[in-house]
């Protein structure tokens, strides 16, 4: 890392956020509310993709559960296919399938399952799939100039339909309870304490080189063009640059992290389901960001984490009056701080702390020289 990458600030907050969930709350808390922050982590990549896409370049996507939920259907795939042995799928019509399948009087593996038996190929669909598809779509919109609102609404119509078509092809998706019974990676079985222990440290890890890479992209020439795009768009285009495949670019990276976001959701969780794509988990990942501060890569982390914290607390304390407290917590942010926590802290405690930190000494005995030196200069 490079000065010119990272200042001094931007480097202090990577470490303390390092430390906080690498170091912090494995020390502070029980395995159950440690795999809850774990899976809060994976929420944590959208959130990133969303800084870049819509905090940077402004482009509000509402179907980011898109990309997260295909993330996560192609790492639940592999460890489907790794369950479904024919030693263990025996009593099935047909063995060597998953269970859902046979349920459904499926008597072969589809072809587009048979490539997710490599662990190698799953790796790199999770990232390509959600981007080849994100692709496609900025392909389609984006050289059109379709932005704005009318973006967003399609994003919410794609997740719509992805959603009723995995309901609906049950004997190839699982349906509505989708891809479940989840156990082993490679033989290591995923659903103990230690097995959750050590994939909550690697999401973080991972997490955190997103958050230094994402970080890397904003500092760079790349990161202004963005910036200038959203505020001059037309200024930019005139300047000789081609607005559609830089759009493309960051609506892909940031398809990309929703993706491994929803492949370590699964590993995370140990299922993956429809409830994850549409139009209602979305809107909730795109809340995640704003709250914390669509424009602050750590903001919007924080506020991830603090909105699932505070919805799982709600959830537990006030059964019956959660979603309305989780309510009140929305408007009250967007109404007093339209910028999310990060502009709080940028706006008002950033000042009060420089306001109440003592002068350093070095610049306390210039000042006297300099007011004496003042004072001569007008005496002459």
């Amino acid at each position: 890392m490079t000065e010119s990458t990272f200042s001094r600030k931007d480097l202090i907050g990577v470490l303390t956020f390092a430390a906080l969930i690498l170091v912090v709350l494995p020390m502070a808390l029980d395995p159950f509310r440690l795999n809850l922050v774990g899976k809060y982590l994976t929420y944590g990549f959208v959130a990133l993709g969303l800084v870049l896409s819509w905090g940077d370049a402004g482009i509000l996507s509402l179907g980011q559960g898109i990309f997260f939920g295909l993330g996560g259907y192609c790492m639940a795939m592999f460890l489907k296919l790794e369950a479904s042995t024919p030693a263990a799928t025996k009593i099935q019509s047909t063995p060597g399938i998953p269970d859902f399948m046979d349920w459904n009087q499926l008597t072969a593996l589809p072809w587009f399952w048979r490539p997710f038996h490599s662990l190698a190929f799953t790796i790199a669909a999770v990232p390509l799939v959600p981007a080849l598809l994100a692709f496609v779509i900025g392909l389609a919109m984006f050289k059109r100039r379709v932005g704005g609102t009318y973006f967003a609404i399609i994003t919410q119509a794609i997740a719509a339909i992805l959603t009723i078509l995995i309901i609906g092809q049950q004997g190839y998706t699982g349906g509505v309870n989708g891809i479940t019974d989840l156990r082993t990676l490679l033989g290591w079985d995923i659903r103990t304490d230690h097995a959750k222990l050590v994939l909550y440290f690697i999401s973080g890890g991972l997490l955190i080189a997103c958050l230094v890479a994402a970080q890397t992209v904003r500092r760079s020439k790349l990161g202004r063009i963005l910036l200038a795009m959203r505020e001059r768009e037309d200024r930019v285009r005139f300047s000789g640059y081609d607005v559609a495949n830089f759009k493309i670019f960051v609506f892909c990276v940031a398809a990309a992290l929703a993706g491994i976001g929803g492949a370590m959701f699964t590993l995370q969780v140990g299922f993956m389901s429809p409830s994850f794509v549409g139009i209602v988990p979305s809107i909730e990942l795109v809340i995640f960001a704003a709250v914390g501060g669509r424009s602050s890569l750590l903001g919007a982390l924080y506020g991830t984490l603090l909105v699932n914290w505070a919805k799982t607390t709600f959830s537990e304390d006030l059964p019956q009056l959660w979603l309305l407290a989780m309510g009140a917590m929305f408007i009250a942010v967007v109404v007093l701080f339209p910028n999310g926590l990060a502009g709080l802290v940028q706006d008002r405690l950033a000042p009060l702390l420089a306001r109440l930190r003592p002068q350093r000494p070095e610049l306390q005995q210039v000042a006297p020289a300099a007011v004496d030196a003042s004072n001569q200069g007008v005496a002459r």
